[in-house]
């Protein structure tokens, strides 16, 4: 029998669909995961009617979490050898398509999940249940999604040096203060201010929307080639020996606390790396 996909696609009117990650427990992105999401983004963007796509997860704990590090050698590659990585290619048709793409973000949006929030136009979160970070460094790889290209341009140098050199967690509050995210709501007023936004933005002109996400996309996003290369270099980190010792470092601390690991992955990452 078959495994059900990591990912749902609904269509909630004729203009908007919704996309619900479910890859219990901790919502790992495996190959599957990417694959599927692809193919979601790329129909999406031939069809004329939909306007808004809302991102959400049926896990409470976890929006959309990093790629899963047992499944490193299993990574999508691209039909054609010049075509961009799969996941490249879904980002970048994700934030230039035609369409308003959202997240909603409850629980922890770590790594490609970050990455591929950052990609969405416009990211609401859960003020006490939501979670960010780019775990990458503290395992010995590098971000390859987009998080190196986009999040300084979202929060500044310094700022996206300090989270994705130090691999921590960072709450909603903050990550509202530094412009990570677009707005922190209190959970019980998040999805009814996103369904408002949604029936909102659905109800304009779709020529106007996608013109004017045009125009601002042309001052704010990221060269192409720069996620290409990211990507490249995330691929290359992933056979260096310091990914290999963390790895099993990390390892062993999920086989000591379990899921509980995931819950705190910027904690552990530090106890990991100074524990001789």
């Amino acid at each position: 029998m078959s495994q059900p996909s990591t990912i749902r696609l609904e269509r909630t009117t004729p203009q908007t669909a919704r996309i619900t990650f479910a890859n219990p427990p901790a919502n790992l992105v495996i190959p599957e995961t990417v694959v599927k999401l692809h193919e979601i983004v790329r129909e999406l963007d031939k069809d004329p009617d939909i306007q808004v796509l809302v991102f959400s997860s049926e896990l409470p704990d976890f929006f959309f979490n990093h790629f899963d590090g047992a499944a490193a050698n299993d990574l999508p590659v691209p039909e054609h050898e010049d075509d961009a990585p799969v996941w490249t290619d879904m980002v970048l048709r994700l934030s230039k398509a035609s369409f308003v793409s959202i997240a909603v973000i409850r629980g922890r949006a770590r790594g490609a999940g970050n990455e591929l929030a950052l990609a969405c136009d416009l990211r609401y979160a859960s003020r006490e249940k939501a979670f960010f970070g780019q775990p990458e460094v503290g395992i010995g790889i590098v971000p390859g999604g987009g998080g190196t290209e986009r999040l300084p341009r979202s929060i500044g140098r310094d700022r996206a040096l300090e989270a994705i050199l130090g691999s921590a967690d960072y709450d909603a509050d903050l990550a509202e203060r530094w412009g990570w995210v677009t707005r922190a709501l209190p959970d019980a007023e998040l999805d009814a201010f996103v369904d408002a936004t949604v029936a909102r933005l659905a109800s304009f002109d779709p020529q106007a929307l996608a013109t004017a996400k045009a125009m601002v996309s042309r001052a704010t996003l990221p060269p192409d080639a720069h996620l290409v290369t990211a990507y490249n270099e995330f691929a290359d980190s992933l056979t260096k020996p310091g990914f290999m010792a963390r790895a099993a470092a990390l390892g062993a601390l999920v086989a000591d606390k379990g899921l509980d690991v995931e819950y705190q992955l910027g904690e552990y990452l530090g106890l990991a790396n100074q524990t001789p």
